[in-house]
C-alpha cells in the first residue's frame, strides 16, 4: 500500500455550531453540507467532518471524545498577519511563534484552542 494524503478527519465536538463558527470565522475555512445534514469544514483538498458528542456516527473512534485532539495547520498567510488576526479576534495564543518541524522540514508555529480546547498549531514553512 502507498498512502497518498490525508482526506479527511473527524473532529466529535460538543456544539457543531460554536465549531463551525470558529473554524470559519478564525481558521478561514467554508462550511459543508452533505448526506443527511451532516457538516465538514474544507479547506485545501481536505475536510474535517463534524460528529457531535451526544450522538457520534459510526463507526467512530474508540473513545470519541471533545478536546483530545492536536492538529497543526499550514497557512500561506505570513505568521505576523495570523497573529495580528488572532489578536483582533481576540483568541489567546497559547505558545508562539516557536519553531517546529513539520512533514515537509522546519515550520515557525502558534498555538491556540478551539471551542472544545483541542490544540490547534497554525504554521508557516521557512523557505
Amino acid at each position: 500500500m502507498i498512502v497518498n494524503r490525508l482526506d479527511h478527519l473527524v473532529l466529535t465536538v460538543k456544539d457543531i455550531d460554536a465549531s463551525i463558527a470558529f473554524y470559519t470565522k478564525v481558521m478561514g475555512m467554508a462550511v459543508e453540507t452533505f448526506g443527511a445534514g451532516r457538516k465538514a469544514l474544507v479547506f485545501g483538498q481536505q475536510k474535517i467532518n463534524l460528529h457531535a458528542a451526544d450522538n457520534p456516527l459510526k463507526p467512530h473512534a474508540k473513545h470519541p471524545a471533545p478536546g483530545t485532539a492536536d492538529l497543526c495547520f499550514i497557512t500561506e498567510t505570513p505568521l505576523e498577519d495570523v497573529i495580528n488576526h488572532l489578536n483582533s479576534l481576540n483568541i489567546h495564543i497559547d505558545e508562539g511563534p516557536v519553531p517546529r518541524t513539520g512533514a515537509l522540514g522546519p515550520i515557525t508555529s502558534v498555538y491556540i484552542r478551539d471551542p472544545d480546547s483541542n490544540l490547534i498549531e497554525i504554521s508557516n514553512y521557512n523557505l
